[in-house]
């Protein structure tokens, strides 16, 4: 994906998966992150860490948006109730503590049952568990006798708010001898570098979402003719998605016909799909919290025409290259500058750019047709968190690019758009064409766990004359 927003546009009154029908099994994993967090805080000294979920909110009047957890608490608790907080002790003795909505008869006629703080704790693994109304009582005391504050720093109003009086309410009870926290560490960064290598049970969800999406693809081939509407794709996607299991988009699907595909963020529309054009699917679908990320472009008539196939064995040829420099020991920019030369080359090659390869480069033309980079980190946001260089100081000028590890989860995604102008040939006009899948970081290389829909040429069209 080529930079999206996630989570506005999403299947209507579909929530986020309830923990409710996880078995016990399925818990364990996000009792082992939060000792896992415990054990570095207690290396770093000891220390509370405190998280909230993300807030419910209004679309308009009385109408909310399809409820989406926070990713870094669902990633520690595995619990996907709105109005919910994590604490996390680590010292002596480490402690975890859930704050969630209690039981209420009346509310769970209209919204649904609820774990309540006692089953919540069983459930979840936790220590204990209280109600959320009991946080401001309760705050700061816990928050005595601990040196680091472990929290999401300048992370919202809301949160920011309640952890300033928290504080302020133990500095006033240190004069009863204990001491209030002295440092504040942001615990986003330190789950954002937990999060970059996926545990088992995060590649099987990942691995669910990405044959849902494949498949949703595969659809979308087959059913496309000339004279639907951009919107009408669309909707075989979100049906695919949902009839598999998936919870929700994982962003808003872009399915741009002709020109439009030369937009990078252009959502489904009511432009007509005519005979002779490409159009451009950019889908994925969630499943347990966690992302897909596809794109495919094929021609609306089931082939491509002889300019549109030189630029799309392009893209497939730059894809893959990337894909041969995606490895663990190599670092995360080798895929963008193996897809880079390879895109270069091949603009010279098609007269779309004059000059050598080397100055192509180095004066940054390619630019014009290819504005984005290879690909970004995913997982439980399609925009996964996570340094894309290397942590530690400076060498030199600014940081090196991360080293690839095994578990890591990232897409590689070229692409080629090319506008009308003088200098063009007018056979690429309007032409947008980007390839877009996710590759699993393993021992050997890199696995694209999305190729259950094709990508080569042939491949497309051989699949549209079914």
């Amino acid at each position: 994906m080529a930079g999206k927003v996630n989570g506005i546009r999403t299947f209507a009154g579909v929530c986020a998966p309830s923990a409710m029908s996880l078995p016990p099994d399925d818990i364990s994993p996000f009792a082992a992150r939060r000792q896992r967090l415990m054990d570095q805080m207690r290396a770093e000294g000891g220390g509370i860490a405190i998280l909230a979920t993300a807030p419910e909110a209004i679309r308009n009047r009385d109408a909310e948006y399809p409820y989406r957890h926070d990713s870094d608490f669902f990633y520690l608790t595995g619990f996907t109730e709105p109005d919910a907080w994590l604490v996390l002790v680590a010292g002596a003795s480490d402690r975890s503590l859930l704050f969630c909505r209690p039981r209420n008869v009346e509310h769970e006629i209209w919204e649904g049952k609820r774990f309540g703080p006692e089953a919540a704790a069983a459930h979840f693994g936790f220590d204990d568990a209280h109600p959320v109304d009991a946080l401001d009582e309760l705050m700061p005391t816990l928050l005595l006798d601990h040196p680091t504050l472990y929290a999401p720093l300048a992370g919202d109003k809301r949160t920011d708010g309640r952890l300033h009086r928290w504080l302020a309410a133990a500095r006033e009870a240190s004069r009863g001898g204990h001491a209030p926290p002295v440092r504040q560490q942001d615990l986003r960064a330190t789950l954002a570098e937990m999060r970059l290598i996926k545990d088992a049970s995060e590649i099987a969800a990942m691995r669910r979402a990405a044959k849902i999406s494949a498949g949703a693809h595969v659809r979308a081939m087959r059913v496309c003719r000339a004279g639907m509407r951009e919107f009408e794709l669309e909707a075989e996607l979100l049906y695919e998605f949902r009839r598999h299991g998936a919870q929700s988009v994982a962003y808003n699907s872009i399915v741009a016909a002709g020109a439009n595909a030369c937009v990078l963020h252009y959502p489904a529309g009511e432009a007509v799909l005519r005979d002779g054009d490409l159009v451009l699917i950019d889908a994925g679908c969630e499943v347990d919290s966690y992302a897909s990320d596809i794109t495919r472009t094929f021609p609306v008539n089931g082939r491509y025409s002889g300019p549109q196939r030189a630029l799309y064995d392009l893209t497939v040829a730059a894809q893959e290259a990337a894909a041969q420099a995606t490895a663990p020991g190599r670092n995360f920019n080798e895929g963008h500058q193996a897809a880079l030369r390879v895109l270069a080359q091949g603009m010279i090659d098609l007269k779309l750019l004059k000059g050598s390869l080397d100055g192509v480069l180095e004066s940054g033309d390619y630019s014009r047709f290819y504005m984005h980079r290879t690909g970004h980190w995913l997982g439980l946001d399609v925009h996964d968190v996570g340094d894309y260089r290397q942590p530690g100081p400076a060498q030199g000028a600014e940081r090196p690019w991360r080293k690839l590890e095994a578990g890591m989860m990232l897409t590689i995604e070229p692409g080629i758009y090319v506008r009308p102008a003088n200098d063009v040939p007018e056979a690429y006009w309007n032409i947008g064409i980007r390839t877009e899948d996710d590759a699993l970081v393993t021992d050997e290389g890199c696995e694209l766990i999305t190729r259950g829909v094709p990508v080569q040429a042939g491949e497309i069209e051989a699949l549209m004359r079914e």
